[in-house]
């Protein structure tokens, strides 16, 4: 197995699209779906996500780049052991195996950006995170493959998917820098676009996943192998990006942002790879996988956003309480302590009524309650 060929039509594998078989003759439909859709919806969840990106904190997680460092270890370092160990251990054929390792090779999805908003992470950390790896993967994704994949013997060359993944730092890069312009002067303004680019996120999101599942409907197979490697693969990610986080010390905030980071691949890229790569009769064997993680791992982030949000609102209505509690007494006093005051005030203004020396009746009057002091004749 060799990870070296970088053109599309130096492999012998990509020749072979005259010869699809039923269930792959949607092919070009899926690839032009995948392709236009997430481009579209990566450039405006992009520009919009960027409205939350400050300047100053971008610029001290690339002078402290802990956080950084922690995602790319879990992205290249955690991903592709996963990905190496599940498919030893549920004992794959050589095809499924490399297409588990190549989804474990991947660098993060822009999906991980839009579920960190909606957990409040920080933004600043997964934004630089997800272009990081973008970046790093021109070299780490070779690096792995060919580390991990020795185990298989596969004649294809594979095809590292160089040009997708500057369409993707473009996409990613561009509209992040025009959203940082707009929350630099015109802060206002940016809060109301990042609103409104979570809520068509969402939507383009759920309309990907969809359009994924029924236009590739002719892919999936019934090897439940997959599919059970497919559910807990992006869950090992979240739960070992969080840990590891958790170990180096980092925020709350920065431990949720490198969970996402780390569960979240890039789906679109994964497909790119097999396509080029593999021929069309292993394509029937492999491309259910990254539909089937990429529907997975949507429903996983979901599922964590609200359990957050659940977790939010609670904490929210038990703060809300306390507060409520506390300022019923503190009012409760309040009113006490002033009646208490004027109480006293009046006193010492009726001992105070007439001049001189005061008398055996007067004496007596001061030291009566208020309520019960008695007029003079």
């Amino acid at each position: 197995m060799r990870a070296n060929c970088s053109s599309s039509s130096a492999c012998p594998a990509n020749s072979s699209e005259e010869e699809l078989p039923v269930g792959l003759e949607v092919h070009g439909n899926l690839e032009l779906v995948f392709t236009v859709v997430s481009t579209v919806m990566m450039g405006l969840l992009m520009f919009s996500l960027g409205c939350s990106v400050e300047i100053r904190k971008l610029w001290s997680h690339i002078r402290r780049p802990w956080g950084i460092a922690v995602g790319l270890l879990c992205q290249f370092g955690l991903m592709p052991f996963t990905a190496y160990l599940l498919a030893i251990s549920f004992s794959l054929k050589p095809v499924q195996a490399i297409a588990v390792l190549i989804m474990g090779c991947c660098p993060g999805g822009t999906i991980s950006n839009i579920f960190t908003f909606w957990v409040d992470g920080d933004m600043d950390l997964s934004i630089s995170m997800t272009t990081c790896s973008t970046v790093a993967a021109l070299g780490m994704m070779p690096l792995c493959i060919y580390l991990y994949a020795w185990s298989w013997s596969l004649q294809q060359n594979l095809t590292i998917p160089y040009q997708n993944i500057g369409i993707t730092l473009v996409c990613l890069t561009i509209p992040v820098a025009f959203g940082v312009c707009v929350n630099y002067r015109w802060p206002k303004q940016s809060k109301i676009i990042l609103k409104i680019g979570a809520i068509v996120g969402g939507v383009l999101l759920l309309v990907v996943a969809v359009a994924g599942v029924v236009l590739a409907k002719g892919s999936w197979n019934s090897d439940i192998t997959l599919l059970t490697i497919s559910f807990i693969f992006p869950l090992i990610g979240h739960v070992t990006g969080f840990l590891l986080a958790l170990f180096t010390h980092q925020s709350w905030q920065r431990c949720r942002t490198i969970s996402l980071e780390t569960g979240a691949q890039n789906i679109q890229m994964c497909i790119t790879m097999l396509q080029l790569s593999f021929t069309a009769e292993h394509l029937v064997q492999m491309l259910s996988f990254p539909l089937a993680y990429g529907l997975f791992q949507l429903i996983d982030g979901f599922l964590i956003v609200a359990a957050y949000q659940t977790y939010k609102r609670r904490l929210k209505n038990k703060h809300g309480k306390k507060n409520s509690g506390c300022t019923e007494v503190c009012h409760t006093r309040k009113l006490t302590s002033s009646k208490e005051t004027n109480a006293f005030l009046e006193v010492n203004e009726e001992g105070a009524i007439t001049p001189g020396p005061p008398g055996p009746m007067d004496c007596h009057r001061a030291l009566e309650p208020v309520g019960h002091i008695t007029s003079c004749d």
